[in-house]
């Protein structure tokens, strides 16, 4: 495998990371909203990640293919919104209260959403390490020639 493929690897590893961790900050923004366009408390979201075959050209896909070295990087599948239960509160001042006076709060958790939030930003770090990696084994070969 060569250096560039690594590098396009590790970028495609940033790049999914870094959807990741802009669905956390909505989700956090979004921690206490009652009220979407769609009528209910916001629903907390998740990102999916899928391999992502890596070529350059139909020519080394066959190539890859008929050696089996295939080389995968990652890509965002979709964004999901999470199932489960919103939080009941019970405040009948609020706007957004039912008859009973209960008002319903998104099922993001604060701790979980942090947790996470650091989970993709060490995922981000290491790819970026490797990209930083593979540069300076490039920058290393090219002295080599001198």
């Amino acid at each position: 495998m060569g250096l560039i493929k690594a590098i396009d690897i590790a970028a495609s590893g940033m790049a999914a990371q870094r959807t990741r961790v802009n669905v956390i900050s909505m989700n956090l923004a979004n921690a206490n909203t009652t009220r979407t366009a769609s009528g209910g408390p916001y629903r907390r979201k998740t990102v999916v990640f899928q391999t992502n075959s890596v070529h350059e050209s139909f020519e080394e896909a066959m190539k890859n293919a008929e050696s089996g070295q295939e080389v995968y990087g990652v890509k965002v599948k979709g964004i999901v919104p999470v199932s489960g239960e919103f939080k009941k509160v019970f405040d009948p001042s609020h706007p957004d209260a039912d008859k009973q006076g209960y008002v319903y709060l998104p099922n993001v958790n604060l701790v979980q959403e942090m947790v996470s939030l650091l989970n993709a930003n060490r995922g981000y770090e290491a790819n970026a390490a490797a990209v930083r990696t593979a540069k300076g084994m490039a920058l290393r070969a090219l002295d080599l020639f001198r």
